[in-house]
């Protein structure tokens, strides 16, 4: 309330009182409408949920449009590499030599050659009987090998490349069941080697194979593997997988001699190869 009078003496004029306008009200006492004074406010709060949900709505759409990108990338990549095997010459997957830094035992350099490759097939001939029944499921497209000795020529290796017919379900449940089973480390489950004649690799048969690795791969249609032994011919009684031949301590007659190193580590720069064809076929654009 507001107050205007000024003092004055007792029995003097009264006070005049004077009321400001009440709260909703115009000057002939008429409600106000409400909306005139909540509007604004309103219109604000709308227009801040508005964005809000332009935002999310934005950072999701977003989110499926990155999505769809990385899946399209992935499906393009593993569709790319199953025609590797005859889109890209034999020296970029199974180059003449092979370095090999810090890839032997004790971290010591190798250097691998190639003395043979083998001609594109089928899987026919290529593996144990069981190991050909635990491949069955993903198919056989085609196979390519080459076979590669050391520095010395004291020790050779079959690497493998198999090109399947799965797709990437296929193949995710293939590596699942070796991971689970242990299907990669068993002896009676192995890849057998590519003894070419008149090379070193000549006397490399079945049961000189000394240590292997077997890797399914999940983004391509491709199980890689490599299996090692003497050039000597001498016979192995009982091979060992390239992981536990390299485990410290390993005191097996293959983990002597390093063939564990000499499997895992040409396979996996073989693999390496044959990843990085892969990224470039699928980034290459059409002319």
């Amino acid at each position: 309330m507001s107050w205007s009078a000024s003092a004055g003496t007792p029995g003097g004029e009264r006070p005049v009182v004077t009321f400001g306008e009440p709260e909703g009200y115009d000057e002939r006492g008429r409600g106000l409408s409400l909306a005139g004074r909540v509007a604004p406010r309103t219109a604000t709060a709308a227009a801040c949920i508005v964005l809000g949900l332009g935002l999310i709505g934005g950072a999701v759409t977003g989110g499926w449009i990155v999505d769809d990108g990385g899946d399209a990338s992935a499906a393009t990549s593993f569709s790319s590499a199953s025609g590797l095997w005859h889109n890209v010459p034999v020296d970029e997957l199974f180059p003449r030599t092979v370095q090999g830094t810090g890839a032997g035992p004790g971290g010591a350099d190798r250097t691998w050659t190639r003395i043979a490759v083998a001609p594109a097939g089928g899987c026919s001939g290529a593996f144990d009987p069981l190991l050909r029944k635990a491949l069955a499921p993903v198919g056989c497209q085609r196979l390519i090998r080459a076979t590669y000795t050391d520095a010395t020529q004291s020790y050779v290796t079959t690497v493998g490349l198999l090109f399947t017919k799965a797709d990437s379900a296929g193949m995710t449940a293939l590596a699942k069941r070796f991971a689970s089973e242990h299907l990669d480390r068993r002896t009676d489950l192995l890849p057998l080697p590519y003894a070419a004649k008149d090379t070193a690799a000549e006397r490399f048969g079945p049961h000189q194979r000394a240590s292997w690795t077997i890797s399914v791969l999940t983004d391509a249609p491709v199980v890689a593997y490599a299996v090692s032994g003497w050039a000597d011919g001498r016979t192995v009684d009982t091979p060992q997988p390239a992981a536990d031949a390299e485990a410290s301590g390993a005191t097996t007659a293959a983990a002597q001699a390093g063939l564990g190193n000499e499997a895992e580590g040409l396979a996996d720069r073989i693999e390496r190869r044959l990843r990085r064809n892969i990224v470039g076929t699928a980034t290459e654009k059409p002319s």
